[in-house]
């Protein structure tokens, strides 16, 4: 099975899921505040639906258009704009004849299950398959900085102790830090020993995204060699999986790093100096035109895979889904940058946060950050969406007065189009990037 159909088979699971339970949110309190539910929809059933079948005053179906699904509660002006219902004297078993609590309660079911949903899966993730962890003695090279945060005084071979006085569990979450968290400081210790603070901007993350750096560090690896490239100058030279480069063109080699730079700097010929299993030989090479010579190095980075107990992935859980929530609330911000706006994905884009092969944790965990994105852009204060009706909820608790149909109508018809706006620009970055990246 092809790495798209696998992609495409978890995407729909996925979101049918949580499409489903979305729904189910709004679908729950409405029939325990006695509103009556016209319609429970999977998918939207534009014109005609795949399935549907009545159950007492509530019609389940299945719609052709995966853009999302639905529940039409009466008395509502939703995305179905039944204008004739609203016309109508309202009656005691529709939305607009309940308390402004029990509506907004309503409206606010959806949203809550999508969170609860994403912490739970969190949970149940950190339960069965526990957690990597990754101390900075891991690391024995250190980090090697990018441009960005070398301007700030890191160095290559620097090991992260504390960031504002933290230990990091997994160090190379550093990098999520700098882009989506208030860093104040990091302390760390030189190749030499010596311990020394950093200051860090405040815009250190708006950096990093305008200059592309979404990963700051990477970790430093030694010189040796885990694969070659078939037909290459290096293969063809007689280099082997396991070479440890010692030398080149007379510059010693301690990490990948110094073997990066002194490619950079050198001709296209080429003197390697190179241990073999504990013997030390040398050959001559020819890189070839754009100054590669096909390997790719070993990494030394070593997880620690940690099992947790029940309580200790609840309460972990719990945090991992908070700081995703938080983390993606800050990286929003992008989105109104013409870089970020550029970036902006539709269905392509959450495809591929699927592993291409089946991997029962990697789905999941894509399951709980959708379902979370979803909370969170359902609560968004836009007509047509959970948020917007919620807005107008609030005013008229606050002033008393309920916003009047016609400009409900209106409202309705803004969000909607404004949505649909967004939905063909993200889903044409998609295609865009598909055939011209």
């Amino acid at each position: 099975m092809s790495p798209f159909v696998v992609k495409a088979i978890q995407l729909l699971m996925s979101l049918s899921l949580l499409i489903v339970l979305h729904e189910l949110g709004h679908f729950i309190p409405a029939r325990v505040f006695k509103t009556r539910v016209e319609k429970f929809f999977l998918f939207f059933d534009v014109k005609f639906a795949l399935f549907k079948k009545k159950i007492g005053e509530t019609t389940y179906g299945i719609g052709w258009l995966p853009l999302g699904g639905y529940v039409k509660i009466s008395g509502m002006i939703d995305e179905s704009m039944d204008k004739e219902q609203m016309l109508q004297p309202p009656q005691p078993w529709e939305f607009r004849s309940k308390p402004a609590w029990q509506r907004l309660i309503i409206m606010l079911g959806g949203v809550t299950v999508n969170l609860i949903l994403g912490f739970l899966i969190y949970m149940m993730i950190l339960f069965v398959w526990g957690k990597y962890t990754l101390a900075s003695e891991e690391l024995p090279l250190g980090m090697e900085p990018s441009p960005v945060v070398s301007q700030l005084g890191f160095e290559v071979g620097d090991q992260i102790l504390t960031v504002d006085g933290k230990e990091l569990e997994n160090v190379m979450e550093i990098n999520k830090y700098f882009l989506l968290r208030d860093v104040s400081e990091v302390t760390l210790r030189r190749e030499n020993g010596t311990k020394t603070t950093l200051s860090i901007p405040e815009d250190i993350g708006s950096q990093m995204f305008e200059s592309g750096e979404m990963f700051p560090f990477t970790p430093v690896v030694p010189a040796v060699l885990d694969s070659i490239i078939p037909n290459s100058p290096a293969s063809l030279a007689g280099l082997q999986s396991d070479d440890k480069i010692l030398n080149l063109n007379g510059t010693p080699i301690s990490n990948w790093t110094d073997f990066k730079n002194s490619m950079t700097e050198t001709s296209r010929t080429l003197q390697l100096v190179y241990e073999r299993n504990r013997s030390i030989d040398t050959l001559s090479l020819t890189t070839s035109e754009d100054g590669t010579m096909g390997v790719y190095p070993k990494s030394n980075v070593s997880f620690k895979l940690e099992t947790l107990t029940l309580s200790e992935s609840i309460v972990e859980g719990f945090d991992y889904g908070y700081w995703t929530l938080r983390d993606y609330v800050a990286q929003f911000k992008y989105i109104f940058t013409s870089k970020g706006a550029s970036q902006l994905g539709g269905f392509g884009a959450i495809g591929n946060m699927f592993p291409s092969q089946w991997n029962w944790k990697g789905f999941w965990s894509s399951t709980a950050l959708i379902s979370i994105i979803l909370a969170f852009m359902n609560i968004l204060p836009i007509p047509a969406l959970d948020g917007g009706h919620v807005m107008f909820l609030f005013y008229e608790i606050v002033t008393g007065r309920k916003p009047n149909d016609k400009f409900m109508e209106y409202a309705q018809m803004f969000g909607f189009f404004l949505l649909l706006a967004l939905v063909l620009y993200a889903n044409g970055n998609d295609l865009f990037r598909a055939f011209f990246s």
